[in-house]
């Protein structure tokens, strides 16, 4: 129930297409997850309660991800704890995303991001990731095992790939995140820019973080809106946009302030400049993201001054991660076209 997870999914079942592959996204159905993801879609500032008048809004803003994700082509659906009563595959592909994080609060250790119980000839990952869980020591066993079971193995993020190699004796493939894998229907929203407003993605800013944006911000005159979550030190709430009304705003902004992955990968698409800060449950995926493209500059600390706000947001982005990122989408095709073929 987050714009990254509707928009990679997208992303990666329309890339497909355009390879020529027939794909649906498997959808499973789960009274436990789903009371999970509505509590904290309500409520996703926890543990700090939302604000009464926000409820509305967070509710607004789910039912029109309901409407987005009811276009997308979806597999019959099945029981999350019965996946033996899905369809039956050619391929099944497991990510991206946080599949195999054995940490996460309620899908971690879900079987079926194993593989388990799934019925295709075929099984492989694209993309995925171990989030912030970083222990081989817990992959060398069922959990290895049922990760044997893959026929090829890709993954988004370094930690990811030594949990593999270390764990499995395995090297993976280290490919791209949908979005910037296949990113047509991102662009195809793209809106016309607006150098007025900064989009800010994401919860829990560390104070300091806030004071820094806020400065830089009110030096240019730019209005600082927040969407998608309450953040009471911007200037405007958007809290009820939809996937759809994101993606158009991201492409429209001067540019972006996040903690969040996706609010990197997004400005990534849009050639956006970003200032990206780091949160202990999302430090494997950003730091490795940063490294990965070549964008370590955007990612800042509280040791960071206000000239390498100014280098960052004021400039379009280096150059040289837009032919970083040409060179991983290439590898990463490559992997695809082996897999379907």
């Amino acid at each position: 129930m987050n714009y990254g997870s509707y928009w990679q999914a997208r992303c990666l079942v329309e890339g497909l297409a355009t390879m020529g592959v027939t794909a649906v996204l498997l959808e499973y159905r789960s009274k436990r997850l789903d009371r999970a993801e509505w509590r904290c879609a309500l409520s996703p500032l926890l543990p700090m309660r939302s604000p009464h008048n926000d409820y509305g809004l967070y509710k607004k803003k789910m039912h029109k991800f309901f409407g987005a994700i009811a276009q997308l082509p979806l597999s019959c659906p099945f029981p999350l704890d019965d996946p033996a009563k899905a369809e039956q595959f050619r391929l099944v592909i497991v990510g991206s995303d946080e599949v195999w994080n054995l940490k996460h609060p309620w899908y971690g250790g879900c079987a079926v991001f194993f593989g388990e119980g799934l019925i295709a000839d075929h099984l492989v990952s694209y993309a995925a990731t171990f989030g912030n869980f970083a222990s081989q020591a817990r992959l060398r066993g069922l959990w290895g095992d049922r990760l044997r079971r893959f026929s090829r193995i890709s993954v988004r993020d370094l930690n990811s790939a030594r949990l593999i190699r270390e764990a499995l004796a395995v090297e993976p493939e280290l490919v791209l995140d949908p979005c910037l894998q296949f990113p047509q229907p991102l662009l195809a929203a793209r809106g016309g820019d607006n150098a007025r407003h900064v989009v800010i993605y994401g919860h829990g800013f560390p104070k300091w973080f806030q004071n820094a944006i806020r400065q830089w911000a009110a030096r240019r005159a730019c209005r600082l809106v927040s969407i998608g979550y309450r953040n009471d030190w911007a200037d405007q709430q958007w809290i009820d946009a939809g996937p759809n009304e994101f993606a158009c705003f991201m492409a429209s902004a001067k540019a972006v302030v996040t903690n969040f992955f996706h609010g990197c990968v997004f400005s990534l698409v849009y050639e956006k400049p970003f200032a990206c800060v780091i949160s202990d449950y999302r430090i494997n995926k950003l730091r490795d993201l940063a490294e990965i493209v070549g964008a370590q500059r955007y990612v800042v600390s509280e040791t960071s001054t206000f000239s390498q706000l100014d280098t960052i947001l004021d400039h379009p982005l280096d150059p040289a991660i837009a032919r970083r990122i040409f060179v991983l989408r290439a590898n990463s095709a490559t992997y695809l076209q082996h897999v379907v073929q």
